[in-house]
């Protein structure tokens, strides 16, 4: 068993924590709120605010992590871009103070990034194409990128548009949302030239697993293997459902929210087929995935790993002592 800070505690970090759960290791969520999700359910938790280097380096000294997981910060691209100096201090600022506060330590990190540190000209982007943000978003995570990577052993993991249901999330992805309207009947307006390689969350969480578990560096990327706009994606969504295509309408992008993002949000790795620990994890086809989400459960209902406290048992207090007792994180038979 190792121990495993994940600092974030939204879809994606909730899905990688419960992943590493069930392989057995020690798993601790850092983040400013409680979380609350089903992925979530059974994951330890230490509240922390990446952009306060103090508050940092206490959840380290206390967790002493052997790997960390960095999937913290605001996700939200809208946001980020009407807030570019609050996303800097989340994902750029934040990710300084996490290497501050794990160096000198034996700890192997991962950061989980993004497909927006491209501009979107070319029809997808590999791993050795030159970066050039296109939002906010982008700039901030290519920041944290570089201060990771500069940081020693580490791994930057961009992913392309992550899907799965998500319908506790605090703002359900673009999956989740269509279905969730189509299923019922509700019409559905997309953009009409937007375009992703969306990979399955469980997928996210297979790789960034392996790749934790690796000496590994650099980047690496990670898209589902069919390239596809958001509309064509909508209607397949429709008519997996047995509903009326026509339910989706296509709008101009910069008519919508999505009017910040990259016309090609796309990505493919000219590394991933060299990396032993990546055999057998071929992304899965997100049609596939499509109808295999709709037919299965409406939801995520991960268990609690045996003998785990849920996070309403967490400690609470950042300014409690004995909440930052590592024995209280990982019980007192652990070295």
């Amino acid at each position: 068993m190792i121990r495993v800070l994940v600092f974030g505690s939204g879809y994606i970090a909730g899905h990688v924590g419960t992943r590493l759960a069930r392989l057995g290791h020690g798993v601790v969520l850092g983040s400013r709120r409680r979380p609350r999700t089903p992925e979530t359910r059974g994951l330890r938790w230490l509240p922390v605010d990446v952009a306060d280097p103090r508050q940092v380096r206490t959840v380290v000294d206390a967790v002493r992590p052997d790997a960390v997981v960095a999937a913290h910060g605001p996700s939200d691209i809208t946001w980020c871009e009407a807030d570019p100096a609050g996303a800097a201090a989340v994902h750029a600022a934040g990710a300084r103070h996490v290497v501050a506060a794990v160096a000198g330590r034996t700890a192997r990190t991962v950061l989980i990034s993004t497909d927006n540190v491209f501009a979107g000209h070319a029809d997808s982007c590999s791993e050795s194409d030159p970066t050039t943000p296109a939002n906010a978003y982008g700039r901030a995570k290519l920041a944290a990128e570089t201060a990771y990577l500069a940081g020693g052993d580490a791994l930057v993991l961009r992913v392309s548009l992550v899907y799965g249901w998500d319908r506790a999330g605090l703002r359900p992805n673009f999956f989740t949302t269509c279905a969730e309207r189509l299923a019922v009947g509700e019409p559905v307006a997309v953009p009409d030239a937007h375009w992703n390689t969306p990979v399955l969350i469980d997928d996210v969480a297979a790789w960034t697993t392996a790749l934790l578990d690796s000496p590994h560096t650099g980047v690496v990327h990670l898209g589902g293997p069919r390239r596809l706009s958001r509309l064509r994606w909508a209607r397949h969504i429709a008519t997996t459902y047995g509903v009326d295509p026509a339910l989706v309408t296509a709008v101009p992008q910069g008519d919508t929210a999505y009017a910040c993002r990259p016309r090609n949000a796309c990505l493919h790795s000219e590394r991933a087929a060299h990396l032993p620990e990546l055999r057998g994890l071929a992304p899965v086809d997100v049609f596939a995935a499509d109808a295999a989400l709709i037919a299965g459960p409406t939801g995520p209902q991960p268990p609690a790993p045996p003998g785990s406290p849920t996070a309403l048992d967490a400690p609470a207090a950042f300014d409690t002592p004995a909440a930052f007792d590592a024995s209280a994180v990982f019980g007192r038979d652990q070295p």
